[in-house]
């Protein structure tokens, strides 16, 4: 994220789910609003004369913490979870605290960008999420998007169940957060695009999203991808149709705008007088709102250069084992347009996170 998060008490650098700091014991919660981590007080904090309380979630994990005038004592992250395992069904639980992890880590990133989000429970076609579990009654569970919906099986978090259909499906990278994104792609498909001009821009790069979409599916899983596909797409799944071309474009300009602000955040740089990567420095930024998309992807091929080689160096796979074509970086392009058009302020951000719950989808 754009921030550092440190312990309120002893300014040790610790991660953005942190619940108590490994080193002094501080039980603390993050403030989302300006990406600090404060000092609890038992279930509360204070913080410029505002009273915030922890999740009523913090023992599944939550370190968020929720505002005195909040309309509920969840954070907006996890009223955001629309259907969950049930309650005495602990294992799933376990599973849905890491999904919840990951689904917060992209909450931020959204409200990084300044994304709109309406949730689910205040108006038609919000955002949600059905985080269900395919191991608890043994029904298959479809990872999905519906009317601003999003459907993730729990059991994903589990490495080896992960790593199989990795494997099956021929995918280089698959992960939790990888498909919040990808999903997160199809919603905002209709949010952000509300033109018949850009909508025509956005069929002209990927594709008419009106051709069918059941065809395209049993083409796709039939034949696979087609021959030459590197060249204009970022991945195989990408091809199957305009919808998933979308998804996959916008799911990955999350993936590098939000690792290059990481990168910013913790201070690294490539210094061409030490780097055999580039000629000149590499300073990648904590946000990329005024930047065209050549500097976005130029950083990006630099710095992803240096992560693969570090993970290289640990025997592992690249970290980002993907090509970015001319094609491609238009459709990128494209998303980065839509991005930083008019995003919201953290006023406007607030607001939405405070809606009140809609009586008739209490």
């Amino acid at each position: 994220m754009s921030t550092t998060p440190r312990c309120p008490s002893c300014r040790r650098f610790v991660t953005l789910d942190t619940l108590a700091c490994p080193d002094c014991g501080t039980e603390m919660g993050l403030q989302v609003i300006s990406r600090a981590f404060i000092a609890l007080r038992g279930d509360r904090a204070s913080d410029d004369g505002t009273t915030w309380y922890t999740c009523s979630e913090r023992e599944w994990g939550c370190n968020w913490l929720v505002r005195d005038d909040a309309p509920a004592g969840r954070c907006i992250s996890c009223r955001l979870t629309r259907t969950r395992p049930a309650s005495d069904d602990t294992i799933a639980l376990e599973k849905l605290a890491k999904v919840e992890e990951a689904k917060r880590r992209l909450m931020l990133q959204i409200g990084d960008l300044g994304l709109p989000l309406r949730p689910w429970y205040a108006t038609d076609g919000g955002l949600g999420f059905d985080l269900l579990s395919s191991r608890s009654d043994g029904r298959k569970v479809l990872i999905g998007h519906a009317n601003g919906i999003i459907t993730i099986d729990l059991a994903e978090s589990l490495d080896d169940v992960r790593e199989a259909l990795r494997v099956r499906l021929g995918e280089p990278y698959r992960t939790i957060l990888g498909h919040l994104r990808h999903e997160i792609g199809h919603y905002y498909q209709n949010v952000l695009i509300t033109d018949d001009d850009t909508w025509a821009r956005c069929r002209d790069l990927f594709g008419d999203e009106r051709e069918s979409y059941r065809d395209a599916l049993a083409r796709h899983y039939k034949t696979g991808a087609p021959d030459g596909w590197q060249e204009s797409f970022i991945s195989e799944y990408a091809t199957m149709h305009p919808w998933e071309d979308f998804a996959e474009s916008f799911a990955h300009y999350l993936h590098i705008v939000g690792t290059l602000q990481t990168a910013a955040a913790i201070g690294m740089r490539l210094d061409a007088g030490a780097s055999t990567l580039r000629d000149t420095d590499v300073v990648p930024r904590g946000t990329y709102h005024d930047e065209p998309i050549g500097r976005v992807l130029a950083d990006w091929a630099a710095m992803s250069q240096g992560f693969n080689r570090v993970n290289r160096s640990m025997g592992l796979g690249d970290l980002y084992p993907f090509t970015i074509t001319t094609p491609v970086q238009r459709k990128l392009g494209f998303v980065h347009e839509l991005i930083t058009r008019a995003p919201l302020t953290s006023d406007e951000q607030v607001a939405l996170a405070l809606a009140p719950r809609d009586p008739e989808r209490a």
